[in-house]
């Protein structure tokens, strides 16, 4: 088989596995795209927005803010991403907790490379002052990396709601 054969059918197989993937989680949602350099023949280089709700908590989003190569290898989704993500959190309708949850636990997840790269947001609870704090990094198979990005949510009243929830009652 000729070598441009074989790299077309590994390509396809790769961007099969990743629509796959995609399709069977509840990913998140872009919320915009916005060029960050020109490239003449592949895709530009991007940073994409996206916002993810907290899967066990209600009335939280998180935003972030990823880097997303373009050229060959992003054209076939094979092009390792950088490490570095922005974050910030916020409530945006009354908290409701709908189960427990740990220090660290991941409220998201995503692959950042082909095989040795994802990138965690992970929640946290300051029971002394009732604040979720949400963080993002990237681990590497190999080598972790060390950029990450917190933000916090102070849990608030909400219009009708009588009670502030205490997160600090919902940790494991």
């Amino acid at each position: 088989m000729k070598r441009s054969k074989l790299l077309a059918l590994i390509s396809t197989a790769f961007l099969c596995f990743g629509a796959a993937t995609a399709l069977a989680q509840n990913g998140p949602d872009l919320i915009f795209r916005k060029s960050v350099d020109f490239k003449l023949l592949t895709p530009n280089d991007k940073l994409a927005t996206y916002g993810i709700d907290d899967p066990v908590i209600d009335g939280v989003v998180c935003y972030y803010t990823a880097h997303e190569k373009g050229g060959v290898a992003g054209m076939f989704g094979v092009a390792e991403q950088s490490s570095e993500v922005s974050l910030a959190c916020r409530q945006y309708a009354p908290i409701k907790f709908k189960e427990k949850f740990g220090q660290g636990d991941t409220a998201f997840s995503e692959r950042r490379s082909l095989l040795f790269k994802r990138m965690h947001i992970v929640r946290g609870c300051d029971a002394k002052r009732n604040v979720l704090i949400y963080m993002v990094y990237s681990d590497k198979l190999v080598e972790g990396s060390p950029e990450s990005s917190t933000s916090t949510v102070a849990i608030q009243p909400w219009a009708g709601q009588n009670e502030v929830p205490q997160c600090g009652e919902f940790l494991r």
